[in-house]
Parts: structure tokens; sequence; C-alpha cells
């Protein structure tokens, strides 16, 4: 059985969206025009669906969205200018370690992983 769940996510230029995301690895593997299927291979999916002119304010995109992988430091390295606390990734009070990136049409991506101590 196939059991998973998979992000729709609106983006304002699949271009550059789906360059951010090539960069944390993930890899087209269908392409609609407008509608872009993406994955990594391991477990992840994301599909990219164009939404000209949305958000009307970057800063109001209100989704989120969390990748946890098993080497938080090697992803971070492939995104450092785009991270948001230049102090991270670091460990968190929720026993994680994490950072944090925005993708090209405002979603806050963190990334990150479950630890046992913080």
């Amino acid at each position: 059985m196939d059991h998973r769940v998979v992000a729709i996510i609106p983006s304002s230029n699949l271009e550059s969206s789906t360059a951010f995301y090539r960069r944390i690895g993930f890899a087209v593997v269908g392409d609609y025009g407008h509608y872009r299927i993406l994955a990594d291979g391991r477990g992840w999916h994301l599909h990219l669906n164009l939404m000209p002119g949305w958000p009307r304010h970057i800063e109001d995109n209100p989704f989120g969205l969390y990748l946890y992988v098993d080497d938080v430091d090697a992803v971070a390295a492939a995104v450092r200018e785009l991270i948001i606390d230049p102090a991270t990734p670091h460990f968190t009070p929720w026993r994680t370690y994490e950072f944090a990136v925005s993708d090209p049409s405002g979603l806050l991506v963190r990334i990150g992983r479950s630890v046992d101590q913080a």
C-alpha cells in the first residue's frame, strides 16, 4: 500500500520555484505546463501549482513546509545564503536540529531532523 501525503504548493514562478527545490534535493518527475510534480526518490513529493501574482505580498504567504532529512548540514550548505537565521542550523527546545529558508513565493521551509537531546 502506498501511504503518504503530498503538499500542493502555489508558486508565482514555476522556474524559480523548481530551481529552489532542486537545490534541496528534488527533481521534476512530471511537467504539465502550469503544474509540476517533484520528488526526491526517497519519499518526498511536492506539487507546484502556478498561481501568477500570488501571494500579493510575498511576506503574506501563510504556508509552511517541514522537511525531515538525515544530513541537515549538507542541505544547509546547499542553500547557505538563503538561510533566514545565519546562526542556524541549531538545536531547538522541541528536540530538532534545524534551519529555515523561504521559497521564491515566500513559503517557509524548515529543514531538520529529530534529536534525542537539544
